[in-house]
């Protein structure tokens, strides 16, 4: 289903009854799912990663999913990355981002993956937000600076659309609602913005269906609260429109694209103290409920192929809480 067929079913899908049963976007294919296990009623463990993290970002390539930075359990932020072999169901640890962060936008566009902003250690009792753009070449197994965005901010939407890449919302040393929207141009190598988010939240997750980048929930300010918002950007008109509002507010959530539908995980309800079980699934109708996670956690990275959605890592619990949780879901 397309986003632009998401938006003409608006109406309908405010009037049914939802019920709900992963920085950072994957790239749809039509491989094979990995393994001879599949789970189409419940989510089921693969090995678990050889780091203890929560707060990362993830992305896909091909058949290899990529997991850096986030807050490690032996303490503090991290640069570190690992990357899962999906059809040997095997990590490996690579070499590390030149800077510890933690909430950073991670994506994949051209067989690179690409990490900007997040939070990075402490300096005079705060964290700083940063502005750092950087491009991993697996085959080099080298990290590439690449020139700095306009805003520094952390907890942001972030995607890959053609040559492109998107980061919307997330927060900055003054701005818990941020709208804006930057884009970078992997060819002429420079940013420039783009028409403001309208629903301005951190904590955010997004992914790309048909072409446009879809930021799910989120947070309306520094702590309290979480958000059902669901906006898409069309990048070929230049506008931001309105979907379906998730059936289950959240944030630090994640979210991936599993043969061509939109799926949402994790997150956590700050106010009642718990991460998130449910897992939500736009389909013609709207959203509709899929398996909840067994290890239900936020922080977390989320990527698919074909059918199957992978959860990575993330906290069990609100908070600094850490895990090596490798856990999938195949879609009907």
């Amino acid at each position: 289903m397309s986003a632009r067929a998401a938006r003409i079913g608006v109406a309908a899908a405010l009037g049914i009854a939802l019920t709900a049963g992963v920085v950072f976007a994957a790239t749809r294919d039509g491989g094979g799912d990995a393994g001879a296990q599949r789970s189409t009623e419940s989510w089921s463990a693969l090995a678990p990663s050889p780091l203890e993290r929560t707060e990362v970002g993830a992305a896909r390539i091909g058949d290899r999913a990529y997991v850096v930075g986030g807050f490690i359990s032996s303490g503090g932020s991290t640069g570190r990355m690992a990357r899962y072999e999906i059809s040997e169901d095997r990590w490996r640890k690579l070499r590390a981002l030149p800077i510890a962060v933690n909430h950073p936008g991670v994506t994949a566009l051209d067989g690179r993956v690409y990490v900007y902003g997040g939070n990075r250690p402490p300096a005079q009792g705060r964290e700083r937000k940063s502005d750092r753009l950087y491009r991993y070449d697996p085959g080099r197994d080298r990290w590439t600076r690449l020139s700095d965005a306009p805003t520094e901010r952390a907890a942001m939407g972030f995607v890959g659309i053609g040559d492109r890449l998107y980061a919307a919302g997330g927060y900055t040393e003054t701005n818990s609602s941020l709208r804006a929207l930057e884009i970078y141009d992997t060819e002429r190598e420079r940013w420039r913005r783009g028409p403001k988010m309208p629903t301005g939240r951190n904590h955010v997750a997004a992914a790309v269906l048909d072409g446009e980048m879809v930021v799910t929930g989120g947070r309306p300010g520094p702590v309290h609260g979480g958000q059902a918002t669901v906006e898409s950007y069309d990048p070929k008109r230049g506008r931001w429109s309105s979907l379906p509002p998730l059936a289950t507010a959240r944030s630090g959530h994640a979210a991936a694209v599993a043969g061509g539908r939109l799926v949402v995980l994790g997150g956590e309800e700050l106010d009642g103290g718990s991460t998130i079980e449910q897992v939500e699934l736009l389909g013609n109708g709207g959203w509709s409920a899929l398996p909840p996670m067994v290890t239900p956690r936020h922080g977390l990275g989320a990527v698919a192929k074909g059918k199957r959605i992978y959860a990575l890592e993330g906290g069990p619990q609100p908070g600094l809480t850490y895990s090596r949780s490798l856990e999938f879901l195949d879609l009907p």
